[in-house]
């Protein structure tokens, strides 16, 4: 198999999963949020706070393809980009650290690295930018029936799983850090863990399948 990872861009926004290309959880404050689904075009929205993130910080997400096939990505970015961060009762996010905001992998991927390879790519873009840490807001109760986040915040428990710490504890929303120097060594136990949570966290069978491409080599970008 060809596995390719690269950056988020506006040509590669298309290619996230189709309810997370239309979804603003993230991206804009709550009332900010339902009045651009109110208006029926979040998407607009979505691409405005990738180009402007892109713009002004750099690289804020990234996608890895499985021949050819989108199969996985994860988005993150400073805190002061992120407006739906302040909404949590456990901000705010350290001022040396990026926010995780969402990651996913296709359960029919789950168990080839990929969730590695998206989460050591994020470790290794932003070592290089000088950032400390990777911080997440995990949900400790998941799955619940009454779950207003839906699938927009993952699991305390992933989060855990692969080397967070809790730096604020919550029961619903609890704060957590990832020190970069610790993602860059994890070990292949941690990295199973990892892709099991992601692959597990993603609500869509399949993501857009893409044009084909001239064949490219395989390896991470």
């Amino acid at each position: 198999m060809s596995r390719r990872l690269v950056s988020l861009t506006l040509d590669t926004l298309e290619d996230l999963p189709r309810s997370c290309r239309q979804c603003v959880y993230w991206e804009l404050d709550p009332v900010s949020a339902d009045r651009a689904r109110g208006a029926g075009d979040p998407g607009l929205e979505k691409e405005a706070w990738v180009s402007q993130t892109l713009l002004e910080w750099g690289a804020c997400g990234k996608l890895i393809y499985v021949d050819d096939m989108p199969a996985g990505f994860v988005l993150y970015a400073p805190p002061a980009y992120v407006p739906r961060s302040m909404a949590f009762p456990t901000s705010p996010v350290s001022p040396d650290a990026a926010l995780l905001m969402t990651a996913r992998v296709v359960p029919a991927f789950a168990g080839g690295g990929l969730g590695r390879m998206l989460v050591q790519g994020v470790a290794r873009d932003l070592t290089k930018r000088g950032v400390k840490a990777i911080e997440a807001f995990g949900d400790a109760k998941f799955g619940d029936a009454d779950d207003s986040a839906g699938a927009c915040v993952a699991p305390a428990e992933y989060f855990l799983s692969v080397g967070f710490k809790t730096v604020r504890p919550h029961p619903r929303f609890p704060r957590l850090r990832l020190e970069l120097r610790t993602a860059l060594s994890w070990k292949s136990d941690v990295e199973y863990a990892l892709e099991k949570l992601l692959g597990s966290m993603s609500p869509e069978s399949l993501l857009r399948p893409v044009r084909p491409t001239p064949a490219t080599r395989s390896g991470a970008n």
